[in-house]
């Protein structure tokens, strides 16, 4: 086109004005449906592109009114969609971070609804009449759930164990296991929350071997709290040693010390019960001695993101009298959301079937094949000059730091490009981009030369079928 004279003579060597594009018969109905102040503000900057593309060596077509209304279409259209919006997660991973996490059940979701859509008691005593403590609302529920003497809550674990130093160990020494400095996600590191506690890390044992002595040893008129963390996201195997909870407990309360558990994605439930891997509870933590024990309430528990403390009176009280406390605290939302779920944990023979995430753990390898066969002639329908589609044994995993090293047998379809050889990972790239690109995007992981969505948490088969169909469509 640059190089026909004639063609170019046809063309409109500058942009139209504002107005005559508002005028335009297709630009009516935006204006209707996104409003004349925006539409007029992403017009102006589908404009201000097209000079620069032109500035950059584009020929004047970058002026043509179709040209520009179809750019506007196209960015009203992209600005329109949430940021936050719900994907298939089929990467194998049940508890994904990226992915938030749990999943909440019906009765939380109702709640949360309903707490945000009506005043509530949030800090008002209906028996009194006067204010009211917003952890009041799933204290009773705690303790009932795991036999603590008291308990609080605030936005995350992390939070937690950081009201929890600031409080206990001001400018005093924490003592705690150098096998056990443990990193979360976003390099996040122990260490790092107990300097901005304002605490002193005092670090003990080795990497893989720490003894009862390291511990009694390290113990002085400077300590304030010996601390024990889950190593929940990695395992150490091989000439190894470690100290139990009820071993320190045994140490720092002869010292008169406070013990305190991260156990951070810390369930409630033994879930052997349910086929699964034994995870250490909040239980026994408790009832290994541990004066206090901080969990996470969107990893294992299945509600939402939260960070717990139960354990003693007299230190609750104390962290509840912290003034971080306040900056630390969950909103309404969230305590509808974990005061629901903790209720679905007094009928424990129901809660596989009512908490998404142990629903999703616990489903059988012959429930998910039966899902795949299915799915499997849709898929090889949507994807046919796409993908070479199969089925294929894989592994899941818990995710967020719960048993890193346990697997869960599932099933995957594995998508390979008709692509061999040069160009194959382009192609593959290309297919999960296109997926990653639907209005509900599916998410999947690369691995050994394909693209494999893991099946484990696909409940909604309806809805990933409609969106693979889309890709026909399109084609």
């Amino acid at each position: 086109m640059k190089n026909d004279p004639c063609v170019a003579s046809r063309l409109p060597v500058r942009p139209p004005s504002v107005n005559s594009l508002l005028s335009c018969a297709q630009v009516v109905p935006l204006i209707s449906r996104f409003g004349r102040r925006f539409v007029v503000a992403q017009l102006r900057a589908v404009l201000n592109d097209a000079r620069t593309r032109h500035a950059k060596g584009d020929d004047a077509a970058v002026f043509a009114e179709a040209s520009l209304l179809s750019h506007l279409v196209r960015r009203l259209e992209r600005k329109a969609h949430p940021a936050l919006r719900p994907v298939f997660n089929l990467t194998g991973t049940v508890l994904h971070t990226n992915m938030g996490r749990a999943l909440l059940p019906h009765s939380a979701i109702a709640a949360v609804s309903t707490a945000a859509r009506d005043a509530s008691n949030l800090e008002y005593d209906l028996t009194t009449g006067a204010r009211g403590d917003r952890d009041d609302l799933i204290v009773e529920l705690l303790r009932e759930l795991t036999g603590a003497e008291a308990a609080t809550v605030v936005n995350n674990n992390a939070a937690a164990v950081l009201l929890m130093a600031n409080t206990l160990a001001l400018r005093k020494e924490v003592v705690v296991s150098r096998g056990e400095l443990v990193e979360i996600g976003g390099a996040f590191r122990v260490p790092d929350v107990m300097r901005r506690a304002g605490a002193k890390l005092r670090e003990v044992g080795t990497t893989n071997r720490t003894h009862s002595t390291d511990f009694e040893e390290a113990l002085t008129s400077h300590t304030a709290l010996v601390l024990k963390v889950h190593t929940s996201n990695y395992a150490i195997q091989g000439f190894t040693s470690t100290v139990s909870a009820a071993q320190l407990a045994t140490i720092a309360h002869a010292a008169g010390l406070p013990l305190a558990v991260d156990l951070g994605s810390g369930t409630c439930i033994d879930l052997a019960d349910f086929g699964l891997p034994h995870e250490p509870t909040v239980q026994e933590a408790l009832a290994a001695g541990a004066d206090l024990v901080t969990f996470s309430g969107d990893k294992l528990l299945g509600g939402p993101q939260a960070g717990i403390m139960v354990g003693r009176h007299e230190l609750i009280a104390r962290i509840k009298r912290n003034p971080l406390k306040r900056a630390l605290r969950c909103d309404k939302m969230t305590l509808a959301a974990l005061e629901a779920v903790l209720r679905l944990y007094r009928y424990p023979e129901r809660l596989c079937e009512e908490l998404p995430t142990l629903r999703l753990l616990s489903r059988s390898e012959a429930a998910i094949l039966a899902c795949a066969e299915r799915v499997l002639p849709t898929v090889k329908r949507a994807l046919a000059t796409r993908a070479d589609v199969t089925l294929e044994p894989c592994q899941s995993q818990i995710g967020s730091g719960a048993l890193p090293v346990e697997r869960l047998p599932s099933i995957a379809l594995v998508l390979r490009p008709p692509v061999r050889g040069k160009g194959e990972g382009r192609a593959l790239k290309c297919l999960e981009q296109e997926l990653r690109e639907l209005p509900v995007p599916i998410i999947g992981r690369i691995e050994r030369g394909a693209l494999r969505l893991d099946l484990r948490c696909l409940e909604d088969e309806g809805g990933f079928i409609d969106q693979l169909m889309l890709l026909v469509r399109q084609a």
